[in-house]
C-alpha cells in the first residue's frame, strides 16, 4: 500500500478514464472535469510513475505497453471500488431509486405515485428521469424501466408492457374522420427520436407508402403530445404516453387500431445483485396498475372491425 502513497487517486482515475474511453474529452465528461484538467493528471501519473502511460496521436490517446497492464489492473481495481460504494449506498432499504425515461415518469407515472404511497408507506421512491442506461451493478439504482428490444448486455431484462402505437389528435380534429385514410388529410406532429416511424400503423391499416404533412417536429416525445393536445396536429404515439390523456378525454385515438413495433417496455434489473423487497413491490405494483390502465384504455378506444387486434 505504501506506493499508493506516490500517487494521487485523482490522477489514476484520470488515467483509468482516458484508456477506457479512449480520448481526454470523453473521460473529462465522465469524471466532470476539463479535457485540459484529465491531460494534466494524466502527465503528473506518468511524471510520478516515470514512464509514459499513452501515446497521444491525431486518433486519440493510444496506450502505451506500459499503460497497457496498468489499465487492466486500474479498471478491474476501479470498478471493485464503484462496487463497493454502490453498496454502502444500498444501507437503506427503505428508499428505491428507480430510473425511467423523462416521458415516462411526467406521462404515465407521476398521476400514479400516491397510490404506490399508499400502499407502500414504508418504502421512499427516489426517481431518476434519464434515457441513460446506467451501470446498474455499480449505481445506486435499484431498478430501470426501458423502451427497446430486451436485449441490454449484462443485465436482467423482463418484459412489463408490449408497445403498440396508434394515432391520438384533438376531439375538434378528429370529428372529421370517418376511415383511416381519412388520417393523411391531418397535419402530423412529428417526435424526431421515436424508435419507429408512421409507417408501422399505415402499413397496418393497408397505407404502406403514403405519406403525411408534416407540421411540426420535436425533439422530445412529452411536447409532440403536448402539440397534439393542443390541436396542432395528429402524433403516432403509444399506450404509455397517450394513455392517461385520451382516457381523460383531452385527446382521441380515432379507429381503435393499433399496431405492435417490436419493441417493449422492460423492468431493467442487476443480473449479479439481489433483488430487494421494495423492488420486488415496485414491479408488482406497476404490473397492476399497467393492466389495469390498459383494461381502462381498451374501454374507450375499442378496437374496430378492421383492427388486428379484433378476436
Amino acid at each position: 500500500m505504501k506506493d499508493l502513497n506516490a500517487i494521487h487517486l485523482n490522477g489514476l482515475r484520470a488515467v483509468e478514464a482516458a484508456g477506457r474511453l479512449g480520448s481526454l474529452a470523453a473521460a473529462a465528461d465522465e469524471l466532470g472535469v476539463t479535457p485540459g484538467a484529465v491531460s494534466q493528471q494524466i502527465a503528473k501519473t506518468e511524471a510520478q510513475l516515470g514512464r509514459a502511460l499513452f501515446e497521444r496521436l491525431p486518433r486519440g490517446l493510444v496506450p502505451t505497453e506500459a499503460g497497457r497492464l496498468l489499465l487492466v489492473r486500474l479498471s478491474s481495481a476501479f470498478e471493485e471500488l464503484a462496487e463497493a460504494v454502490a453498496e454502502a449506498r444500498r444501507r437503506d432499504e427503505s428508499v428505491l431509486t428507480v430510473s425511467v425515461a423523462p416521458v415516462f415518469a411526467a406521462r404515465w407515472l407521476v398521476y400514479r405515485l400516491n397510490r404506490f404511497a399508499d400502499r407502500h408507506p414504508e418504502i421512499r421512491l427516489r426517481i431518476d428521469a434519464t434515457t441513460k442506461l446506467v451501470n446498474l451493478d455499480t449505481s445506486d439504482v435499484d431498478i430501470a424501466i426501458r423502451v427497446g428490444a430486451g436485449h441490454w448486455p449484462g443485465v436482467r431484462a423482463e418484459l412489463l408492457l408490449e408497445q403498440e402505437v396508434f394515432p391520438v389528435c384533438s376531439p375538434a380534429l378528429a370529428a372529421g374522420l370517418r376511415q383511416p385514410a381519412d388520417i393523411l388529410t391531418l397535419p402530423a406532429v412529428i417526435d424526431e427520436h421515436a424508435m419507429f416511424s408512421w409507417e408501422v400503423w399505415l402499413k397496418t391499416v393497408g397505407l404502406s407508402g403514403a405519406e403525411m404533412t408534416v407540421r411540426h417536429t420535436f425533439n422530445d416525445a412529452s411536447l409532440a403530445l403536448d402539440a397534439a393536445i393542443a390541436g396542432q396536429g395528429v402524433m403516432i404515439a403509444w399506450q404509455t404516453l397517450a394513455g392517461y390523456a385520451v382516457m381523460k378525454g383531452s385527446l382521441v385515438a380515432p379507429f381503435g387500431i393499433r399496431a405492435r413495433t417490436g419493441f417493449g417496455h422492460y423492468f431493467v434489473t442487476s443480473a449479479s445483485r439481489r433483488e430487494s423487497k421494495a423492488a420486488l413491490a415496485f414491479k408488482r405494483w406497476v404490473r397492476e396498475e399497467v393492466e389495469e390502465g390498459m383494461r381502462q384504455l381498451a374501454a374507450v378506444t375499442p378496437p374496430t372491425a378492421a383492427s388486428p387486434l379484433s378476436p
